[in-house]
């Protein structure tokens, strides 16, 4: 097994909306609750630390491996997208470097059964993190096809197409946009540096 530690830099603004079950007050009207509990959307560890959920980056190259359906070389038409939903995890949340008290409130009238399209909307308050942050995720990967220039590649893109949290790009938001600035490679035998990355567009075969 291999591990790839990437750093990357949000860009846009990060949104969470993390499932939580806070009872409502006594006679407490909807907009209330939504007023006081906002902050529970937030996925924090015990010192109320901002945490990124590992499978929110794990999720966000696999889909963009389905998105770019990028050919494996000598392999006919087979694509990327299997090797990738099999062969990558991130098995801890990625601390933000930000405390739950940083976020800021932002109000949003969206559907009410949180289905896209849906009839009846309401007004519900997300916690967001403003940009620049960096963050360090450790990628472990099992599939041995997948070389050092195929995963950074899918990263940038899941970066720039895909996204984290909610309301990200490829859900037609603007939030969770980030950019690769480095990736180191462990392999068994050491760990090969991979130099800073810039995006430019341009797909790793």
């Amino acid at each position: 097994m291999k591990k790839a530690i990437a750093t990357v830099t949000l860009v846009t603004p990060y949104c969470q909306s993390r499932f939580h079950a806070t009872p409502k007050l006594n006679k407490e009207l909807h907009d209330a609750y939504e007023r006081r509990t906002w902050q529970e959307r937030l996925h924090t560890d015990e010192k109320g630390q901002v945490m990124v959920p590992g499978m929110a980056l794990a999720n966000a190259i696999k889909e963009a491996a389905k998105f770019l359906s990028i050919q494996v070389p000598g392999k006919g038409k087979a694509t990327w997208t299997k090797h990738f939903e099999a062969g990558i995890s991130v098995l801890d949340d990625v601390p933000t470097g930000r405390h739950k008290d940083e976020a800021l409130e932002k109000r949003m009238f969206v559907p009410s059964d949180g289905k896209r399209g849906g009839g009846s909307r309401v007004m519900k308050s997300y916690p967001i993190l403003l940009p620049p942050m960096t963050l360090q995720p450790t990628f472990y990967i099992q599939d041995d096809s997948i070389t050092p220039e195929v995963f950074t590649a899918h990263l940038q893109q899941a970066g720039m197409l895909i996204g984290i949290g909610s309301f990200r790009v490829r859900n037609n938001g603007t939030f969770g946009r980030f950019e690769v600035q480095e990736v180191n490679w462990i392999e068994d035998e050491g760990v090969i540096a991979l130099p800073t990355i810039r995006i430019n567009g341009a797909i790793a075969a």
